[in-house]
């Protein structure tokens, strides 16, 4: 079986780009400004989702299945600081050439790791093969890559489930919740700035590293659905993932497994 790296990020207001593009008094406190960012998309946009490339990166939690292993772990702030944390993920599949699996990756998550990896200097030539690299089985890439929509070596779930119809996404927490995965526990990622502005780090990475675990439980489903997988391959997949996560012993995959059906 291939290597499938699913993923998920946070991430909060690029505060000092901010700074940067719209000349703000220094004497403004981070939460100022991005409130005064908030309040500017409010009134052009009627939402405080700020732009992309104003997103600044601090969580990407990632979940690899590779042979016989099965891990999840995060690259996050403060141990690293943004530009790091966007080349380890980079370098991550450089490595292992995984299928990367995500949810609304292409809508979101890829994009700002674009915007931000471009402004951070960061490197990742095997991501960005289209079939004319040096590689020797770049050929290959050029029918298969992770930048061309149809392709499955970056496998959006949401967008293909959907049809790649916006109007038909839903939800994460919503689909995993129906099938029998535990969703969310606690937080969004809308909760994301405060738990930032407050120290809790700890908890956002907690979360995210939960989601990305619903991200895979879900995608281990679809290759169910499409037939990739026996029934008692699924069963013996999903029995798997319960026994890894229980043995990591830390308490919120405690929460999550005590809330998985």
């Amino acid at each position: 079986m291939k290597p499938v790296l699913a993923f998920d990020i946070e991430t909060i207001p690029d505060v000092a780009g901010l700074r940067r593009l719209h000349g703000l008094d220094a004497a403004l406190s981070d939460d100022e400004v991005a409130e005064l960012a908030f309040q500017h998309r409010r009134a052009t946009h009627g939402n405080d989702f700020l732009p992309l490339h104003l997103q600044r990166v601090v969580v990407i939690s990632c979940a690899l299945r590779a042979g016989r292993d099965f891990r999840v772990w995060s690259l996050a702030e403060p141990e690293q600081g943004e530009g790091e944390i966007i080349q380890r993920f980079f370098d991550g599949v450089e490595k292992f050439t995984p299928q990367i699996v995500s949810w609304n990756g292409g809508g979101f998550d890829l994009p700002v790791l674009h915007y931000r990896g471009l402004i951070h200097g960061v490197m990742a030539p095997r991501y960005w093969d289209l079939g004319d690299s040096d590689y020797a089985d770049s050929r290959d890439f050029k029918w298969n890559n992770y930048i061309s929509r149809y392709h499955s070596r970056h496998l959006d779930l949401m967008d293909l489930l959907a049809l790649y119809q916006p109007r038909a996404s839903v939800r994460l927490d919503e689909l995993a919740k129906l099938i029998g995965f535990p969703g969310k526990l606690g937080m969004d990622g809308g909760k994301v700035w405060q738990a930032w502005l407050t120290g809790g780090m700890s908890g956002v990475r907690d979360y995210c590293e939960t989601d990305v675990l619903n991200t895979y439980l879900v995608s281990v489903r679809f290759r169910l659905l499409r037939g990739e997988l026996s029934r008692a391959e699924y069963d013996a997949e999903i029995s798997f993932v319960r026994g890894e996560l229980a043995k990591i012993g830390k308490p919120h995959w405690q929460e999550f497994l005590a809330a998985w059906e």
